[in-house]
């Protein structure tokens, strides 16, 4: 039996389930019984604070708490409120956890998962807004994901907390309120598996959380004139490569769309892969819309900068003309 819920309240429904299931999951972050986002809300009264930590704004302290605990066996998850405040712990996510399961032959699981808002749109500048994805996708050892659905919200954070490996997933605050069907049985949304959203004959568009949102409007508008395929990778590391190269077999065009930067971001360790394994299949280049390289503006410049329905389009237009 499903419900509509919104995406938020998926998160905080899988942090429940999961929480209930295994007394080794725990919280731990600013502000999480001040409930800054609502996916926390009540959940210290439900748990204790034993298994809801708030902590100082000392970021490297929180997570210090959850690497430590993850060697311990428990199953943290760290919440950063905002995905830009990741980057204070950086090289402790990035070479110390990322690597610990490798370095130690595979003998020291490391399950912790790292969640965070994200996302421009909402006026908030650069480190309240700025994408964290693909930044992460760098370092080995770390699974990154991002929901695009309350279905995927749900299904991908029950199966980052039960995973042994690192998991980074930011959500995107455009979608907070976004509704969708979230089953209430049991269920997760394998990591490494991409969803063909719509299925088309002209060109592919790969694009994921808020874009994959108006990547979808824009192949609804051109029906008429372009058939697009619109794929979710849903989890950018491990990344679902025979999905997008079996689109392409069909469509032979790709546009990538993605709030990361142009420099180093997903889209570009796409087009490369695809570049090198399926550039047969290409009969025009890869074209990426992606935010440019330049810190995320605050005010109005906000909405010109990042990747849009209008440009989504013209990069479709482009690509099949």
């Amino acid at each position: 039996m499903s419900r509509d819920l919104p995406l938020i309240e998926a998160i905080r429904e899988a942090l429940i389930e999961e929480m209930e299931q295994d007394e080794k999951v725990f919280l731990v972050g600013q502000d999480l019984r001040g409930t800054i986002f609502p996916h926390t809300s009540g959940l210290v009264d439900r748990f204790g604070t034993e298994r809801v930590i708030d902590t100082p704004i000392s970021e490297s302290g929180m997570y210090g708490t959850a690497m430590g605990a993850a060697h311990a066996g428990y199953r943290p998850v760290v919440d950063f409120m905002f995905g830009g405040f990741t980057y204070v712990t950086y090289s402790e996510v990035a070479v110390s956890t990322g690597q610990q399961y490798f370095l130690h032959g595979s003998q020291t699981p490391m399950p912790l998962v790292i969640t965070a808002a994200v996302g421009a749109g909402g006026r908030l500048a650069n480190d309240h807004a700025m994408a964290i994805h693909g930044s992460f996708l760098h370092q080995p050892g770390i699974k990154v994901a991002m929901p695009s659905t309350p279905y995927d919200a749900k299904g991908l954070f029950k199966a980052a907390i039960r995973d042994n490996n690192p998991v980074v997933i930011p959500w995107h605050m455009g979608l907070m309120m976004d509704k969708g069907p979230v089953p209430e049985a049991d269920y997760i949304v394998p990591l490494g598996v991409a969803d063909v959203k719509r299925e088309g004959n002209d060109v592919t568009v790969l694009a994921n959380s808020l874009q994959l949102k108006n990547a979808l409007a824009v192949a609804e508008k051109l029906k008429d004139e372009i058939s697009v395929e619109v794929i979710d990778p849903r989890t950018f590391e491990p990344f679902d490569m025979p999905t997008l190269l079996k689109s392409l077999e069909k469509t032979n065009r790709l546009v990538i769309v993605d709030e990361d930067w142009e420099n180093g971001g997903f889209a570009s360790t796409i087009s490369a892969r695809v570049m090198e394994q399926g550039f047969d299949l290409l009969d025009a280049p890869v074209t990426r819309v992606t935010f440019p390289n330049i810190p995320v503006p605050g005010g109005y410049m906000e909405p010109y900068i990042m990747p849009n329905p209008q440009k989504i389009e013209a990069a479709i237009r482009s690509v099949c003309a």
